[in-house]
C-alpha cells in the first residue's frame, strides 16, 4: 500500500491550533490498492486474452490508484477451485467461467444461455441481477462478462449423422452435459489440461469447446470434425471478492468498472476472430459437418431447451428471472 504524505513546514508547526485546522481541511491521502488475481485458463491463451488486456489497462492507467498482481493460471489455482478461492478471499480477482464454479453458485453455468450483448445486459438490468446472485450466494462482485459472440461446438474424432451423439463419449463440463445426454452421448468430465491425452488414448471420442482456442491447446492433432451450427455463448467473467470490493474507495470501484466496460467492448471483435479460427481449423484438417434445416433447428432447440430446464431444476425462480433478462429462444 502506498500513502502520500503532505509536507508540513517548521513554521506551520509553531502555529499550534492553526496547524490542526489546516490539516483537518486537507483531503485524506489516497492509498494504492493491489489486487491479487488468477485465471481459470492458461495465460497467453484465448480465454485469458481479454483478462490480460484488462490487467494491463488497469496497471497502466491506474498507477497510484489500483494495480493488479496476476499470479498465474491453472498452475496457481485449479479451474474448479477458482470460485471457492475468490469467494473466500484467497485471491481478490478471478477470471473464470460459470461452469467452473457451480459448486458455489449452482446457477452460474446458466450464463452460457445469454443471447444479448454485455452492453445490453448492463442496459436492461441483467448485469445487476447477475451481480446480485453472485453477491448473495458467492460473496463476490460480478465485474465483467467476456466471451459474448463466441459459440460452442461439438468436435469429434468420427462423423456425426444429424443431431445424434449415440455411442460417443464426449468430454464435457456442466456447460454441455445436459445437451450431450439429450443427444444420446456419454459425457466424460475432465479438466481442459487432460483433454489432449484423453483424445490421444481414445478415452473420449470428442469434446465440447468454443469456436476459439482449439489450436491453442493442440487438440486439432486428434480432432477430425466440428459440428455446426454453434450454440450458447462463452461466458468468462471477472469476479472480485466482495470484501475486497467493498473495501475499495468509490474512486477505485468506479475506475475498475470503467475498465470492465472498456474490456467488454472487445466482444465486438469475436465474429471476425471466429472466422479466422475456423479457417485455421480447416487448414489443420478439421472437417465441418453442417446440420441444416430441421436438423439444425432440432440441434439448437435441444441445446437451449435442456439448458434452461437444467437451470430451472437448480433454481426455478432465479432461472426464470434470468431467462426473461438474457434469453430469447
Amino acid at each position: 500500500m502506498k500513502t502520500t504524505l503532505s509536507r508540513i513546514s517548521t513554521v506551520a508547526l509553531a502555529s499550534g491550533i492553526g496547524v490542526m485546522a489546516g490539516l483537518a481541511a486537507l483531503p485524506a491521502a489516497a492509498e494504492e490498492a493491489t489486487l491479487r488475481a488468477a485465471s481459470s485458463f492458461a495465460l497467453g491463451t484465448t480465454f485469458t486474452r481479454e483478462f490480460e488486456r484488462f490487467v494491463d489497462h488497469v496497471n497502466e492507467e491506474g498507477e497510484g490508484l489500483v494495480q493488479i498482481d496476476l499470479i498465474g493460471g491453472p498452475e496457481a489455482i485449479p479451474p474448479f477451485e477458482m470460485g471457492s478461492a475468490v469467494s473466500q478471499g484467497i485471491i481478490d480477482l478471478a477470471n473464470a467461467s460459470g461452469a467452473f464454479y457451480t459448486n458455489v453458485l449452482p446457477l452460474g453455468d446458466a450464463l452460457k444461455l445469454a443471447e444479448i450483448s454485455s452492453a445490453e445486459m448492463r442496459e436492461n438490468g441483467a448485469m445487476d441481477f447477475i451481480d446480485e446472485l453472485h453477491r448473495e450466494q458467492m460473496n463476490v462482485h460480478y465485474l465483467a462478462r467476456t466471451g459474448i459472440g463466441i459459440p460452442f461446438h461439438i468436435y469429434t474424432t468420427q462423423p456425426v449423422d444429424g443431431p445424434d451423439l449415440s455411442d460417443l463419449r464426449i468430454r464435457t463440463t456442466s456447460t454441455y452435459r445436459a445437451f450431450i445426454n439429450a443427444l444420446g452421448g456419454s459425457p466424460v468430465q475432465t479438466a481442459p489440461g487432460e483433454v489432449y491425452t484423453a483424445l490421444e488414448r481414445g478415452v473420449v471420442d470428442g469434446y465440447g469447446w468454443p469456436a476459439q482456442g482449439v489450436l491453442d491447446l493442440g487438440w486439432q492433432e486428434h480432432t477430425s470434425y466440428r459440428v455446426d451450427p454453434g450454440f450458447y455463448n462463452v461466458d468468462v467473467s471477472f469476479l472480485v471478492n466482495l470484501d475486497t470490493w467493498t473495501g475499495l474507495s468509490d474512486e477505485q470501484r468506479d475506475f475498475l468498472t470503467e475498465a470492465a466496460v472498456w474490456t467488454e467492448a472487445f466482444n465486438d471483435e469475436n465474429a471476425e476472430i471466429n472466422q479466422t479460427e475456423y479457417d485455421r481449423q480447416a487448414e489443420a484438417g478439421i472437417e465441418v459437418i453442417t446440420l441444416e434445416g430441421e436438423q439444425a433447428e432440432s440441434w439448437l432447440d435441444t441445446a437451449y431447451r435442456v439448458g434452461w430446464e437444467e437451470a430451472e431444476e437448480i433454481d426455478a425462480e432465479n432461472a426464470g428471472r434470468l431467462r426473461d433478462l438474457i434469453g430469447d429462444r
